[in-house]
């Protein structure tokens, strides 16, 4: 050791630590002492046993590796966390109700529009499948995070709804808000796949049943001046789904143009080209249009970058070494913009927001291979619902024999 010291609190570490070296903190140092060595025990033990130890010195605990040696880095406690005023958290989600009942309104009612309150109120219903199926995919998914949080013993805000009215969805969705770091990569890997998978759960069912509710029909050969149509994005998952409902991959194009089908459905979903104007297309219904949205939601949370849940997921399994990828998936999106320019808005804020991870306090306690298998299941799952071209407006003139 640098240094000898005669506290309680360098006798306790080494129970745990053959200890190297002590630093102690302070000034600009973040952190109180930071001791290095080699564990003696396994580090979930020594991070729980610690931690319960040292809270009544208000200190919070650190597990790192750094050049081969473990380091315990010790810290003053944060205050504890603020409790949410949860009618907040229920006045926006009765605000995002109104918004996507509204939205899902407009869907059904299409060019018309009522001329009187009486008329309004008449239709209301009409867009509670739309606002149902939704908010059901919604729900699922930020509280799956929310109850793995409740499980860990992490302090986490509830679901946080955003209402969007005139929006395709009426919404831009809802977010939790962790108010502690996560105990381990294993909390963190369960609290970022939770979400994804509960809202899949939802997300699958209310797709197949909206696209059973749909009808195929033919799209216009030719748009004329002054009208549009919109084309929504196609993952494999989506493929899949249509293929299932109507045995023929959908939008069936006129021809394939000479190309190989495999190379047509790759080219068309990353590209969205060439348009399939005169080809068959299922017209969704508004809970099929739900179900697709809930896949495109899955989508976005999925990108492995950052504070999303795709960057939760891939961090716990990668550690720091996830940061070397970051620069590629940055490119690949700025790539796809040339085709969706959405997907800019998603380079500006990955660039500037989401090069930082949730790391968690113990950063050496691997996942175990049960999750290993299950973070293997979610890059796949992240294949199969990314949608490289989310929508697609199509304004006349446009097409023609």
């Amino acid at each position: 050791m640098s240094e000898q010291y005669t506290d309680t609190t360098t006798p306790l570490i080494a129970r745990y630590l053959d200890i190297e070296q002590v630093t102690q903190g302070g000034g600009k140092l973040p952190y109180t002492m930071r001791y290095s060595g080699k564990l003696r025990v396994n580090s979930e033990r020594a991070h729980r046993e610690l931690s319960a130890a040292l809270r009544a010195q208000k200190l919070t605990l650190f597990l790192r590796e750094d050049k081969g040696l473990h380091e315990i880095v010790l810290v003053p406690a944060a205050p504890q966390p603020r409790r949410s005023n949860p009618w907040i958290n229920l006045a926006f989600f009765l605000l995002t109700v109104a918004s996507v009942v509204f939205t899902g309104v407009l869907y059904e009612l299409g060019e018309h529009t009522p001329a009187s309150l009486n008329e309004w109120l008449a239709v209301l219903p009409s867009g509670l499948p739309f606002a149902a199926a939704l908010l059901s995919i919604l729900l699922a998914h930020e509280f799956g995070h929310y109850l793995a949080a409740r499980y860990h013993g992490t302090e986490v805000t509830l679901p946080y709804f955003l209402p969007l009215p005139f929006s395709p969805f009426g919404t831009l969705g809802a977010f939790i808000r962790l108010k502690e770091q996560p105990l381990n990569k294993k909390v963190l890997f369960d609290i970022g796949i939770a979400g994804p998978l509960a809202g899949l759960a939802v997300a699958i069912p209310v797709l197949l049943i909206g696209l059973r509710l749909s009808e195929l029909d033919q799209l216009p050969a030719f748009i004329p001046a002054g009208d549009a149509i919109s084309l929504e994005g196609n993952s494999i998952l989506y493929l899949i789904s249509k293929y299932m409902i109507f045995g023929q991959w959908l939008p069936a194009p006129e021809s394939y143009g000479g190309l190989h089908p495999v190379l047509y459905w790759l080219r068309y979903i990353f590209t969205g080209q060439p348009t399939p104007l005169g080809g068959m297309d299922v017209f969704l219904h508004p809970v099929a249009w739900a179900g697709w949205a809930g896949l495109l939601v899955t989508s976005f949370n999925l990108v492995p970058a950052g504070q999303l849940d795709g960057g939760h997921i891939l961090y716990a399994l990668m550690g720091k070494r996830v940061r070397a990828l970051w620069p590629f998936i940055v490119a690949g999106l700025a790539v796809l913009g040339f085709f969706y320019s959405g997907w800019w808005i998603w380079v500006f804020l990955i660039f500037y927001m989401g090069r930082t991870n949730a790391e968690p306090r113990d950063q050496i306690t691997p996942l175990d291979t049960g999750r290993k298998l299950l973070a293997l299941f979610g890059i796949v799952v992240m294949l199969l619902v990314f949608t490289p071209i989310p929508l697609r407006l199509i304004q006349g003139p446009f097409g023609g024999p």
